[in-house]
């Protein structure tokens, strides 16, 4: 399906239009929504989050003064709502321990992941991204997966943009360590 650009639907919206918002939710719920299930674990909390984002949005938006993408600002909300909802919830999120990051290879690690089936290596990476932090799963995903960059991701989690690169660097030096430590587990076999 063929979008328009979001300042067409806004302006409609402003306006009563409230089909426009409909348009505008399926345009970007797919994105709302992993970006809210990257922080919230359970698929069914996420749908209800992601739900609880679009309400918030629509609500807020003839504030949405438009000095951001309106896509950046929904997003951020998203992300917002998501870390309010596992606050409340009092999640525990578990954070990798970052000792022995510095002195990892990851040019062997590389190597290894080199011998594995495509099949065998994606398991891999889906399984060290589940063992990531919540929001570092959130920014590499957001990294690699959908495209956007750093200054987007810095507005999405409320860092800086060095701090975004700095994590990220840092995100892929704890997945690197634990594919390796995946590997070395033996969950993953070496084809």
């Amino acid at each position: 399906m063929k979008f328009r650009e979001d300042p067409y639907y806004i302006r409609l919206i402003l306006k009563g239009d409230t089909e426009a918002y409909r348009r505008l939710v399926e345009k970007h719920q797919d994105l709302v929504y992993t970006i809210v299930h990257r922080i919230v674990s359970s698929a069914v909390e996420a749908e209800e989050v992601a739900q609880d984002v679009f309400v918030k949005a629509f609500s807020k938006l003839p504030d949405f003064k438009g000095e951001a993408k309106f896509s950046t600002w929904l997003y951020r909300i998203a992300y917002n709502t998501a870390v309010s909802h596992t606050r409340k919830k009092k999640i525990d999120i578990i954070s990798m321990d970052e000792n022995g990051i510095e002195n990892l290879s990851e040019e062997d690690v590389q190597q290894e992941i080199m011998g594995l089936s495509p099949e065998e290596q994606n398991k891999l990476i889906r399984m060290a991204l589940e063992s990531l932090p919540r929001t570092d799963n959130l920014m590499i995903t957001l990294f690699y997966y959908h495209g956007k960059g750093l200054e987007e991701i810095s507005e999405i989690v409320g860092l800086t943009q060095n701090n975004v690169k700095v994590k990220l660097f840092r995100i892929r030096r704890k997945l690197y360590k634990e594919m390796n430590e995946l590997m070395d587990r033996s969950i993953i076999s070496i084809a």
